[in-house]
């Protein structure tokens, strides 16, 4: 009986010792695979990512609610050729100072901000709920893309949207971007998860160029599920990151680009 009870151990040890390896065997996630790789969790279960096949080429198929994304005749982003001023359509900014409300939401890093921001679009005005990042700007210029585009999306009492966009340029002296180094120095370690700074104050309006002549057009949502009638409004005069800053910001997202749509009937104006 006692040669039976070790002779047990002895067997046991030796599957508890081959399960270990077996583990250890388990592939761990690829550093070499980026965050903006990784596939985020969308509602009902639906996922959709920059990158293979949950990629912008797959959005469509991937959930009814995103058939826009592949069925729709006015998304966005899309390529903006310069033309001669059509009119004296205005944007009025009031942004105000405010903490920092920053999150890593799985897709873009993203600010939220407090009641109180507004941009007068041609006499309407529209609340800024928040503004994000893309790597690789999504509009492109006369073909041109930029290195990153700044989005601001805001919404008006009726519910409809408008998105300011802002591309983001290289600065070749190396200055980096005050209001840029704010947010990128808060990054949230854990993704989902807003974290607010009220000892970091954040004022959008620093993001906006002073000269506001931009291209409008009627387009799309650039994520699912690409929701039509939006209001864009693209500024054809960027702001200036720091080399360093575009690196920062890439060890988080890389490539988190729509590619451009057709223009289909539409013909955005330059003002």
């Amino acid at each position: 009986m006692k040669n039976l009870i070790v002779l047990a151990l002895s067997l046991t040890f030796i599957v508890g010792c081959a399960n270990l390896k077996m583990q250890d065997r388990t592939p761990a996630f690829s550093p070499k695979e980026t965050t903006a790789q990784k596939i985020a969790p969308e509602g009902n279960g639906a996922h959709w990512s920059y990158h293979g096949e949950h990629g912008p080429s797959h959005w469509g198929d991937l959930k009814e609610d995103y058939a826009m994304c592949k069925k729709g005749t006015q998304q966005s982003p899309i390529n903006l050729k310069f033309r001669n001023p059509a009119s004296d359509r205005t944007l009025k900014f009031d942004y105000r100072s405010g903490p920092l409300r920053v999150i890593d939401n799985g897709h873009t890093v993203q600010v939220n901000v407090d009641p109180g921001n507004s941009v007068v679009i041609n006499g309407e005005k529209y609340e800024l709920l928040q503004f994000h990042f893309h790597e690789t700007s999504e509009h492109t210029i006369s073909g041109k893309h930029y290195p990153m585009e700044l989005h601001f999306v805001h919404k008006n009492e009726k519910g409809k949207l408008a998105v300011v966009g802002v591309m983001l340029n290289e600065n070749k002296d190396g200055y980096p971007h005050p209001e840029i180094a704010n947010i990128w120095k808060n990054i949230p370690r854990t993704q989902n998860k807003e974290e607010k700074i009220p000892s970091v104050e954040i004022n959008p309006l620093r993001l906006i160029p002073q000269r506001l002549t931009h291209y409008h057009y009627q387009g799309s949502l650039t994520t699912p599920p690409c929701s039509e009638g939006v209001n864009w409004n693209v500024l054809n005069t960027p702001i200036e990151v720091s080399t360093t800053q575009l690196s920062q910001f890439r060890k988080y997202y890389t490539h988190t680009n729509r590619p451009v749509q057709p223009w289909y009937n539409r013909s955005p104006a330059n003002h």
